[in-house]
């Protein structure tokens, strides 16, 4: 009997997805361990490289066959396998990588002889090119135009993300500008509100939030095969989906299935669904209301304000 929607199953994720029919699933989302050393409960996180990437091939392949055939893969990876598994999901599953998303955040690894570490990889994969879900009018963002420069020609519905998300821009004023590519998320601290305190990788909620909504529509099944915290499963109710999730470690599984029964279809996600509008210097911008018409009807002319750039191309 396949596994039951709407659960975290606490099972071994292959054992679990065997049990899946073909196309049972619209959207995945997975966060596997990144085989780095990290202390999990039940879970040993250094395997040889050679087994690692044996065991992803095999997981990987069983959600590429549960996956519908306008299906959608998003994976979250750190450096050290980033490159084989994007190959691997390409070349022997068949799978195009529509996005390669750089998730920055700060308050990384830090790292004695080298660079700290403030980034993730999540990779956008579909099955069939000309058939996928991308809503894009769901994940939409003020632009510059409409926080900054007061510009006329700003789309009211915003624009759609860049493929570079970026948390806290308030930390690096000097970079990261409005016309670079970058994705503002909080990263959940210990002294959040939304931190679930048990587990260390914790998912933002309006991360996952983008996600879903953007590659599933209300009603879809959304999977995870390592539920960990149970962040994609409380998005995908709070949204409206239907879930699935497999989480190996008992423990994870009950306190996760707690967070899941707090939880009601539409509820508001945690955290601050686009920080960009809250970082202190846009508010030293033109904002669009202040902007008026000039009598010519012709758009002004006038220099920026001191601190403004001229205005970018989007």
């Amino acid at each position: 009997m396949p596994p039951r929607l709407d659960t975290l199953h606490n099972k071994d994720c292959i054992a679990g997805l065997r049990k899946l029919d073909d196309g049972a699933i619209d959207l995945a989302f997975a966060d596997p361990p990144f085989n780095i050393g990290y202390d999990y409960d039940v879970y040993r996180d250094r395997l040889k490289s050679e087994k690692y990437l044996a065991w992803s091939r095999d997981w990987t392949a069983e959600v590429v066959r549960v996956l519908k055939p306008d299906g959608t893969f998003w994976l979250a990876i750190g450096d050290e396998y980033a490159a084989e598994l994007k190959v691997m999901l390409q070349q022997e599953h068949g799978l195009t990588c529509r996005s390669w998303v750089v998730w920055y955040y700060t308050f990384g690894v830090n790292c004695k002889s080298k660079f700290s570490r403030s980034h993730a990889h999540l990779f956008h994969m579909i099955k069939d090119p000309q058939a996928f879900t991308f809503n894009d009018d769901a994940i939409r963002v003020p632009s510059a135009r409409q926080l900054v420069y007061g510009d006329r020609r700003a789309n009211p519905q915003g624009r759609l993300p860049d493929d570079t998300w970026i948390l806290r821009p308030q930390d690096i004023p000097d970079s990261f500008s409005a016309d670079e590519d970058t994705w503002y998320f909080p990263r959940v601290c210990g002294t959040f509100k939304e931190r679930a305190g048990w587990h260390g990788c914790q998912m933002p909620e309006q991360l996952l939030g983008r996600i879903i909504r953007a590659c599933s529509n209300e009603g879809e099944v959304v999977l995870d095969p390592f539920a960990g915290s149970g962040t994609t499963l409380a998005v995908a109710k709070k949204l409206k989906r239907r879930y699935l999730g497999f989480e190996l470690s008992e423990e994870y599984a009950a306190q996760a299935r707690q967070r899941l029964a707090k939880i009601s279809p539409g509820d508001p996600l945690d955290g601050a669904p686009e920080p960009l509008v809250s970082v202190p210097t846009t508010a030293n911008g033109r904002k669009l209301e202040d902007v008026k018409k000039p009598a010519t009807g012709k758009r002004s002319k006038r220099a920026p304000a001191a601190g403004q750039r001229s205005l970018p191309n989007f």
